[in-house]
C-alpha cells in the first residue's frame, strides 16, 4: 500500500440502485472509499462500473440510496430528519470538489491547453484570470506539457489530451478525482504516459476512484480493487486478496479472460 499524507475525501456509497427504464445499472451498491485510497472498480462492460462513478458527483441521479463526501450529502442537504434534492446551482458548486476525467478528454477544442486548464478557476470564481493562467502552467508542468500551453487542444495526441484533462480536473483543488477509464480512447503506446501520471497523483494524497481495465496498473496502485457484474459489486477488497486470490467464482472467470 502507497504512503499518503492525511486528505479529506472519505467517500460512503450506501445503497444505491439506478435504473434506466427496465434495466438495473446498480442494484443495492455499498461500497466505502476511504480519504487518501486508490480504489479501482473493475468488471465487464455493461456491469455499472462508469455509473456508479458518474453518481459520486451526481452527473446520475440514484433512484435509492445516498452518496456522502466527508459529512455532505451528494446532491441532497438534510433538513430535520428529511433531505430535499439541491437545486442545479448548488450541485454545480458541490462539482468543484470532485474532479472528473472522462474516457473521450471533453477539452475544449476553441481553447488552448492552458485556457482548458484556466477555465473552471475563473468561471467559479475561485482565482483571477492572472492566477488562473499561472496555476495552469504549474498543472500543465505537473502533467509533462507546459511546452503545450498554446497548442490548441485539437492539435495535441489522444495522450496529451488526455493529461491536460487531468490538469483541468486538477484545477479546482478537489478532494475526489474520478477517472472514467481514462486509456480506453487511446492507442496503446499512448496509455502509459497517462498512466504515468495517474500514479504520481496516486501518491498526492487525494482520492481517487478509477475505473479501468488496466489490470497491471490496478495492481501497481490500488489499495482496494472493486468487482462490478450486472450493477452489483461480487468482491471487493486489497489487491492480493481479489485480483491474486479471488473467492467469487465471476472475478476468476473475469480475470481468466482479461490477463
Amino acid at each position: 500500500m502507497l504512503t499518503r499524507v492525511n486528505a479529506l475525501g472519505t467517500i460512503s456509497i450506501s445503497n444505491v440502485s439506478k435504473r434506466y427504464g427496465t434495466f438495473q445499472a446498480l442494484n443495492n451498491v455499498n461500497l466505502a472509499i476511504p480519504a487518501g485510497s486508490v480504489t479501482v472498480i473493475i468488471g465487464p462492460s455493461g456491469s455499472g462500473k462508469s455509473t456508479l462513478l458518474r453518481t459520486i458527483n451526481h452527473l446520475e441521479r440514484v433512484d435509492q440510496g445516498l452518496i456522502k463526501i466527508d459529512d455532505e450529502y451528494i446532491g441532497y442537504r438534510q433538513k430535520g430528519d428529511k433531505l430535499y434534492e439541491l437545486k442545479e446551482k448548488a450541485i454545480l458548486k458541490q462539482r468543484t470538489q470532485v474532479g472528473y476525467v472522462f474516457q473521450s478528454f471533453n477539452l475544449f477544442p476553441h481553447l488552448t491547453a492552458l485556457e482548458n486548464v484556466a477555465e473552471a478557476p475563473i468561471a467559479h470564481k475561485q482565482l483571477s484570470r492572472k492566477a488562473a493562467h499561472a496555476q495552469a502552467l504549474t498543472l500543465l508542468e505537473q502533467v509533462g506539457l507546459k511546452h503545450k500551453a498554446d497548442a490548441w487542444s485539437r492539435h495535441l495526441s489522444g495522450g496529451q489530451q488526455q493529461r491536460v484533462a487531468i490538469a483541468r480536473a486538477l484545477a479546482l483543488r478537489p478532494k475526489v478525482l474520478l477517472f472514467d477509464e481514462p486509456t480506453s480512447a487511446l492507442d496503446p503506446e499512448l496509455v502509459g504516459e497517462v498512466l504515468n501520471v495517474i500514479e504520481q497523483l496516486a501518491r498526492s494524497g487525494k482520492t481517487l476512484v478509477i475505473v479501468t481495465h488496466e489490470i497491471a496498473f490496478a495492481r501497481k496502485i490500488a489499495d482496494q480493487v472493486v468487482f462490478m457484474v450486472e450493477g452489483e459489486i461480487v468482491e471487493q477488497g486489497p489487491v492480493e486478496q481479489v485480483l491474486d486470490a479471488p473467492q467469487h467464482s465471476r472475478t476468476r472467470q473475469f480475470l481468466a479472460q482479461v490477463l
